[in-house]
Formats: C-alpha cells, structure tokens, sequence
C-alpha cells in the first residue's frame, strides 16, 4: 500500500502536520468509518468518514464522526440549501478519483464546498481518510478545517 496519495501531497503542499496509519481494510464491514475506528484502537468520535452529498443538486462534502449520521436538514442549512440527499457512490468516485471506502476531502479531483461537524474541533487529533482503503492521517481538526477551507457546522443528527 503506498502511503502517498493525492490527499497526503495535499496536506504537504499546504504545510499540514500529519501522521499516516494504515489498518486491514475490511470490504464487507457494515460501517467503514466504525471498523476503521476499531482497527485503530480509536474512539469513532475521532475517526471521521468523508461523505460526498448535494445540496439543492449541486455537490457537498462533509465530514463527520464515523458513529453518527448526518442530517439532511442540517446539511442542506449548513450550505444555505433547501434540501439535500447523498450522492450515488458511482457520481461520487467520479468526483472525487478515489474509491467509496478510500474517499478523502484532501485532494479531490474538483474542489467542491466542504463541512466539518463542529463537534469534531473540540478533539485535539482526528483521524480522516488518506486517500485509500486502509490509510488514514492524523492531524489537528482545525488544520483540515483550514487546509480545505471548511465550514464548521453543527452536521448529527
């Protein structure tokens, strides 16, 4: 497994401190982001899944604790939307060049507006994908937040 991704020279490029963790990616988990958590011997409130949805129809990424789900509602309010549904797993490894279960905001392959659950800044390292199944960095919250120019957002619900 390569530990350099398009996420990984992201957060370089942009000077972001990190640490890289691989784990056995297990493809027939229930919840990816949970069973991240649990190879890494990590609270899932500090394992966050990347999730591609839209807004009023046009594309969104949030970024969440791996034990909660996001609330439409919220999400839609976040990006000043009406509505908002989760983007179909082929349009978002369209959009982003990465694989569901591999998805990073660091690096997509189109720049799209993205959202940090605000819960998430209180922790003081987190854990997000790296831009592959099994690979994860570790950074400060608030150093993805700046690093993807993020919304911090209020997103569970």
């Amino acid at each position: 497994m390569s530990k350099t991704t398009r996420a990984t020279q992201m957060l370089s490029k942009a000077g972001v401190a990190f640490s890289v963790h691989s784990y056995d990616y297990d493809p027939n988990a229930e919840r990816v982001g949970l069973q991240a958590a649990e190879a890494l011997g990590e609270d899932p409130c500090r394992v966050l899944k990347t999730l591609m949805a839209e807004v009023d129809g046009k594309p969104v990424c949030c970024v969440v604790p791996s034990d909660r789900e996001v609330s439409m509602k919220k999400l839609a309010a976040a990006f000043g939307g009406k509505s908002a549904a989760m983007m179909k797993p082929a349009d978002a490894e369209r959009l982003t060049g990465y694989h569901v279960g591999g998805i990073s905001p660091f690096g997509q392959k189109k720049l799209v507006p993205t959202a940090i659950e605000e819960a998430a800044l209180a922790e003081a390292q987190v854990y997000i994908n790296g831009g592959q199944r099994g690979l994860q960095v570790r950074l400060a919250p608030r150093d993805a937040q700046s690093a993807l120019k993020a919304i911090a957002a209020p997103l569970i619900a």
